[in-house]
């Protein structure tokens, strides 16, 4: 086997350039296949690292349409439902939203701001941090008081240069004081900015930004965020709270929900099977450069036959077996495919090192699992691929050989 391997290595240096030529498809194909599967990788934990970080064990409750296609909207009362510890005893928060998008102005500037009204669980449920100032009260909520809380972007864009705690903003024509601001979190990849957003109490964003009523005269709120007591309660939670708003909102129990309760792992597991299915489409794609350098591999290698036609005779003639001709040859192209995956990953290393250079957010690396997948199949390529040309030269008459010219 040695043997083999010091003749296939000296042939590679005897053609350089044809052997770099042959490699060339192997070397773009395993290189292309590492960076994608490693980038669909890093991007899916960079997705689930920050999805985690706005809070832990979280369930969220929507409004759906029912049977009657109607969507009824979810209301405070629903909320204190579901925060009474006798009926939802496996919550440890619960804390109503409300999202409305309106003009936000300070000196002169204005813009389009999502505003959200929340409780002063906020920070706890969210796992955010008051950098600046303090966030508003449980008394604040209660009166219905005019203060905001906001996120890092949205206080670089309305108030640039300014520092604003203490300062006052107009939202929707209405004057709010400034008495915080969060912690920069970066987009999680899905839903809106947390960073770019002002956060108000829930009552004064319902009744002086909203101003919206039901039909019930309840004013409506856009979901509930429950945080579970630990990751074993999910489950049993999350039933907790279906049976609570079925009984609430008196659904028989023939009728469908009009509410859905999605869990952090389902949403988590949503993006998981999609950043999967984009890492797996990615690399197929990549895959064909694979393809086209073993066809290339075998088209060499066939031509490599032809030229060693008298090679082969001769050994034939003092002895080598079927097997020896077969094994030497499928040496070569697996040796061939092998040093074209090296530089692949070699290559590849150096992209990933450049994108982890210009992206550190993504902690972009080269996976140990792409490397190996890689070489697995440089491997097969060049046996896949060198299996005819080798036994076709194992084939060969050793007379008819010898006289080859």
């Amino acid at each position: 086997m040695f043997e083999n391997f010091r003749v296939a290595m000296i042939g590679l240096r005897s053609n350089k350039l044809r052997s770099a030529l042959t490699m060339l498809g192997i070397t773009i194909g395993v290189a292309a296949v590492i960076v994608l599967v490693s980038l669909g990788q890093a991007v899916e934990n960079y997705v689930r690292d920050q999805f985690l970080g706005i809070g832990t064990n979280l369930l969220i409750v929507f409004a759906q349409a029912g049977d009657n296609g109607e969507t009824r909207r979810l209301t405070l009362d629903e909320a204190r439902a579901l925060a009474d510890p006798f009926r939802v005893p496996d919550a440890l928060y619960v804390m109503p939203q409300r999202t409305v998008n309106r003009t936000a102005a300070f000196e002169g500037r204005e813009i389009t701001a999502r505003v959200l009204g929340v409780t002063p669980d906020y920070p706890v449920v969210r796992n955010r941090q008051v950098v600046a100032g303090r966030f508003f009260t449980a008394a604040e909520m209660d009166g219905l008081a005019r203060v905001a809380v906001l996120g890092p972007e949205m206080a670089d864009r309305l108030m640039p240069g300014v520092y604003p705690i203490g300062q006052t903003i107009r939202i929707n024509g209405l004057t709010f004081r400034v008495e915080g601001v969060l912690n920069r979190v970066g987009g999680a990849g899905f839903g809106p900015n947390e960073d770019d957003v002002i956060i108000a109490p829930l009552t004064t964003v319902q009744t002086r930004l909203s101003g919206e009523r039901i039909l019930t005269g309840d004013r409506p709120i856009s979901n509930i965020i429950v945080q579970a007591r630990s990751a074993d309660v999910v489950d049993s939670l999350a039933l907790q709270i279906r049976e609570t708003l079925r009984e609430e909102r008196k659904i028989s129990f023939r009728d469908e929900d009009d509410f859905q309760v999605f869990t952090q792992t389902e949403l988590l597991d949503s993006l998981g099977n999609i950043t999967g299915l984009l890492t797996v489409f990615l690399a197929v794609i990549a895959g064909i450069s694979l393809l086209v350098g073993g066809i290339g591999i075998m088209n060499i290698m066939l031509v490599t036959v032809t030229e060693r036609t008298r090679e082969i005779g001769l050994r034939k003639a003092v002895g080598a077996q079927k097997g020896d001709i077969l094994l030497q040859f499928l040496t070569e192209a697996t040796t061939l495919a092998l040093a074209g995956g090296a530089i692949g990953v070699l290559i590849a290393s150096g992209g990933m090192f450049a994108l982890r250079a210009a992206l550190p957010e993504l902690a972009a690396t080269v996976q140990p699992s792409s490397v190996l997948l890689a070489t697995m199949i440089s491997v097969m390529i060049g046996v896949f691929f060198g299996i005819y040309p080798a036994n076709r030269a194992a084939s060969l008459n050793p007379i008819d050989a010898l006289r080859y010219e």
